[in-house]
C-alpha cells in the first residue's frame, strides 16, 4: 500500500483545515487508517482512526469533538478534518493504515506510512 498525505498549510488559532490520505496499491490491506502527528521534538502520537467503513472511529482527548476523520473507500481516499484549530495542534501529519487495526492507536499498530503534511497554526 502507498499512502500520500496532502493538503496542510498555514492557518490562524480558531480556524479550520482539512488534510487527505490517499492509497494507492493493496488498498484492501486499509482495514483501519489512522491519522498521527508529530511535533519537533516530540514523539509522533495518535490524533484519529477510522475502521474501513468509517462507523468506527476514535480519537485522543486532545483532538476529539474538534477533529473528524472519514473515508471515501470508492476514491480511496481518507480525511482529517480539523476545526478550531490551536497552535499546539502544528505538527507533521502522517496517514497510516493498518491490515487489522489492531492497536489503531499505537505507531506500531500500522505497516504502512505515508509521507507526511506539515500543519501550522498561527496565534
Amino acid at each position: 500500500v502507498q499512502l500520500q498525505a496532502s493538503g496542510g498549510g498555514l492557518v490562524q488559532a480558531g480556524g479550520s483545515l482539512r488534510i487527505s490520505c490517499t492509497a494507492s496499491g493493496r488498498t484492501a490491506s486499509t482495514a483501519f487508517m489512522g491519522w498521527f502527528r508529530q511535533a519537533q521534538g516530540k514523539e509522533r502520537e495518535f490524533v484519529a482512526a477510522a475502521s474501513w467503513t468509517g462507523r468506527n472511529t476514535d480519537y485522543p482527548p486532545s483532538v476529539r469533538g474538534r477533529f473528524t476523520v472519514s473515508r471515501d473507500n470508492h476514491n480511496n481516499i481518507m480525511y482529517l478534518h480539523m476545526n478550531t484549530l490551536k497552535p499546539e495542534d502544528s505538527a507533521v501529519y502522517y496517514c497510516a493504515a493498518s491490515e487489522d487495526g489492531q492497536g489503531y492507536d499505537r505507531v506500531a499498530g500500522y505497516e504502512f506510512w505515508g509521507r507526511r503534511t506539515l500543519v501550522t497554526v498561527s496565534s
